[in-house]
């Protein structure tokens, strides 16, 4: 008998996504990310922006704590190594171009995530930015609203949809700042936990609001942890419903690559869109001190290396870059999932031209 061991057979569960009944299926959630594509191209071009394309690889995929990233290695003709990421954003390629002297960009752009794979999350995502020189983050709300419509619009589509969840893409979302959104939702004074230069967190202080409201808390919880136990269970699930939602003014210590408000010092200029409960896009007004960025970035890796036991590199190409940087707003959108909620798809891998393999243990 032969030893050979056979090849594992397929899963019966699922066929794979290029066998032609499957992609008939997918086909007309593929076409129409193609229309929507082409449709946000002619917006941006129409209103005087460049589209750029960045690099992949980045000698830091950037430095957020809870993103993970894939790393690989340049090897030089003389066999030198040198590690390298693929960029989990192409924010830090995109803000030197700004230093350079662009006004206007933006970029669709694949971008890769780590341990990242469901119905809303793909290791490999099409990431769609833009940025504004000089002009004010509250412009990028303008934007979101525009290309929500244009989103329907190309996917014919009068509705975006999510599972039972339904926003009107034509109504102007509703804005809600995060302290009136913990409050709301569950009736936390986010603030009260907050010192006044936004710096200095009361984890205890919170985990006590967070079991008057009924929410579970751990020994071991941080601050950020009991933050973004709130935002899930509460809030998220009931953002853009019925219309898209503007999620505004995130503590600072919540937003590492953004400047803090003019009128409030603990909360900065940032907003995430949603619709139907699902997160679309992350706005700033863009960090331009390069000495602050850079200690941000270091309470983020410490506390990667607290919880993950790793950290990755600061690119200081891109902290020099910021000294030159003029005041601009930008914003990161999953494209995908807008694709999703426009043409009524369930799951990412639907509108994915050819999906990244199943990766098992």
């Amino acid at each position: 008998m032969n030893s050979t061991l056979s090849p594992p057979l397929p899963s019966p569960a699922a066929s794979p996504w290029w066998q032609p009944h499957v992609h008939q299926d997918r086909r007309p959630f593929l076409l129409g990310r193609n229309r929507i594509q082409q449709a946000f191209r002619g917006f941006f071009a129409g209103a005087d922006f460049v589209e750029v394309d960045t690099a992949t690889l980045q000698v830091s995929p950037g430095n957020e704590a809870h993103l993970h990233a894939f790393a690989t290695e340049a090897i030089a003709p003389d066999g030198g190594r040198t590690p390298l990421y693929l960029h989990t954003s192409p924010e830090f390629a995109c803000k030197k171009l700004l230093a350079a002297g662009e006004a206007r960009l933006n970029c669709f752009s694949h971008v890769y995530r780590n341990r990242e794979r469901g119905p809303l999350h793909h290791p490999e995502f099409t990431m769609l930015e833009w940025y504004r020189a000089g002009e004010p983050y509250a412009v990028l709300m303008q934007d979101c609203g525009k290309l929500l419509a244009l989103a329907a619009e190309s996917a014919g589509r009068p509705i975006l949809s999510f599972r039972d969840r339904q926003a009107d893409p034509f109504l102007e979302p509703e804005r809600l700042s995060v302290t009136e959104a913990f409050d709301r939702y569950a009736g936390i004074d986010l603030l009260a936990s907050l010192s006044p230069d936004g710096r200095q967190t009361d984890a205890p202080r919170l985990a006590a609001a967070l079991v008057a409201a009924g929410l579970r808390v751990a020994s071991d919880d941080t601050w950020s942890d009991l933050f973004s136990r709130v935002i899930v269970e509460r809030i998220e699930p009931r953002l853009g419903i019925g219309r898209a939602t503007i999620l505004d003014e995130y503590p600072v210590i919540e937003a590492a690559l953004a400047r803090p408000t003019v009128h409030d010092p603990r909360v900065a200029e940032r907003f995430e869109l949603y619709a139907c409960g699902v997160e679309l896009a992350n706005a700033f007004g863009e960090l331009t001190d390069p000495v602050e960025q850079a200690r941000r970035f270091a309470v983020e890796m410490d506390e990667k290396m607290r919880v993950y036991g790793e950290r990755y590199p600061v690119d200081d190409d891109f902290l020099a870059a910021l000294a030159h940087m003029p005041e601009a707003s930008g914003i990161a959108l999953g494209f995908d999932r807008l694709v999703m909620l426009a043409t009524g798809a369930s799951r990412i891998e639907q509108v994915l031209w050819a999906p990244v393999a199943e990766t098992r243990r």
